[in-house]
């Protein structure tokens, strides 16, 4: 009896390392195939939500489905599936509670109160559903010139009378005779005429404003020369002149005139200017 049998085959070694998985063989298997039409994408936060109810999920899944427009009221759900109104309420107030209805009352434009509802299948991020979007942004095409970048801010004048705006138009117009590469349009021109003007007020001569403008440019080719002009009339504005206060004219005191005893002005007692003696 204790001899052991050398014909007999030895057991066949477990494949699973001795380890007992009869656990998962009650477990789901997927038979999944590829879905090409009529299929709605439900995220797993919804199918596998642990706060939930059963029917929450699945309706928030049949309303994903519908197509916008369709009615998901209370009466319309209730006569769809057999859960009654109640149940369906209470599911539909789940889902509002978790973010995945949103319910408003609105006034129709026949005074009407309806119940406006958005279906979310992401709470807390929107896909611009409850508005209306925003228009796209055209595109630049060849025909389409780019925009142009805004010039720096210059100095305002006290009083532009049109005299002082015409000699700094002049002196902005002359600048390109010193150097080409300051030839500006129009538009810039009429941009930089006040702060010119602002100069001139400041006891500056036309040759002072021009001189300041071109002196010391830099050597590299000027992409933009309204813009380096705007920059400078606003860093090197001079400060205003002191102020100077105007001498009043002196006023001779009254005189009586020794003829015709009028009443005149004059430094020294005499005959008034219609009684002085001619040439």
């Amino acid at each position: 009896m204790g001899t052991k049998n050398t014909s007999v085959r030895p057991p066949a070694e477990s494949r699973n390392d001795g380890k007992d998985h009869s656990s998962q063989c009650g477990g789901v298997t997927h038979d999944n195939v590829r879905h090409t039409t009529r299929f709605t994408v439900v995220g797993n936060h919804l199918a596998q939500h642990t706060e939930l109810s059963l029917l929450a999920i699945g309706l928030a899944v049949h309303i994903q489905s519908l197509p916008s427009g369709a009615r998901v009221d209370i009466n319309s759900l209730a006569s769809r599936f057999p859960e009654g109104k109640t149940r369906i309420a209470g599911a539909l107030r789940e889902l509002e509670t978790h973010g995945y209805l949103r319910r408003t009352r609105i006034r129709t434009q026949q005074g009407r109160m309806v119940t406006r509802t958005v279906s979310c299948n992401q709470p807390g991020r929107t896909g611009g559903e409850d508005g209306p979007s925003p228009p796209p942004r055209p595109r630049r095409t060849a025909e389409q010139p780019p925009r142009r970048r805004v010039l720096p801010a210059v100095p305002e004048p006290v009083y532009p009378t049109p005299d002082l705006l015409q000699t700094a138009l002049g002196v902005l117009s002359g600048l390109r005779r010193t150097d080409p590469r300051l030839l500006i349009s129009a538009t810039d021109a009429e941009h930089l005429v006040p702060g010119v003007a602002a100069w001139l007020e400041r006891d500056l001569t036309p040759e002072d404003v021009h001189r300041a403008l071109t002196t010391a440019l830099p050597p590299e080719p000027l992409h933009r020369p309204a813009a380096l002009l705007a920059h400078r009339l606003s860093a090197q504005l001079p400060p205003l002149p002191p102020f100077r206060a105007e001498r009043p004219s002196a006023r001779h005191p009254l005189q009586n005139c020794d003829t015709c005893d009028r009443a005149y002005r004059s430094p020294e007692p005499g005959t008034c200017a219609g009684c002085a003696p001619g040439p």
